[in-house]
């Protein structure tokens, strides 16, 4: 394929990813007219991303307020020590969502980072004090790999999973 060609599918690809992205509910003849495709293009561009992996999930973006959940973000820096093929195994597997629901708490995004911090956690739980302990716990969990952890505590989203919030403009009683 020349490279012109593999631009313009992936040129292609993005215009309907940036599409799903705004609400991947829609149904596939409004994504059509919105992207400029047919339908049956898009069709088989959103079972070739599926089976690809491009797509590798849906999820709904929901207000944790609204149902008695507090957000929090956990920075996680490593130390110098090197990792057990075992702990790198737990780390990728889903333990550590099936961990966290001991503490009631529901893990949204976990990933490795280049910076300051090396593995960043994102979740929701009832409030700081189940953070704390799910916190402490990730720590136990890896001893002797945990140089420190900082947790924050998310007071507002304006924009999450690329959707603006529909309540974003609470977010004057914050500043």
């Amino acid at each position: 394929m020349a490279e012109t060609s593999k631009e313009h599918v992936h040129s292609d690809e993005r215009k309907l990813l940036k599409e799903l992205l705004k609400d991947a509910r829609e149904n596939v003849s409004t994504v059509a007219k919105n992207t400029h495709f047919s339908t049956q293009k898009v069709r088989l561009m959103i079972n070739q991303l599926e089976k690809n992996n491009t797509i590798w999930g849906y999820s709904a973006v929901y207000d944790e307020e609204k149902i008695g959940l507090k957000h929090f973000v956990l920075l996680v820096k490593r130390n110098n020590n090197k990792i057990n093929e075992q702990t790198v195994d737990q780390i990728i597997s889903r333990a550590l969502e099936d961990f966290a629901a001991d503490f009631d708490t529901f893990i949204e995004s976990s990933f490795y980072v280049h910076g300051e911090y090396d593995w960043i956690i994102t979740f929701v739980t009832k409030d700081i004090n189940h953070a704390l302990k799910f916190s402490e716990s990730v720590l136990a969990q890896n001893p002797g790999i945990i140089e420190r952890v900082t947790i924050l505590q998310t007071m507002m989203f304006i924009r999450k999973h690329y959707i603006l919030n529909p309540g974003r403009m609470k977010l004057k009683e914050y500043l």
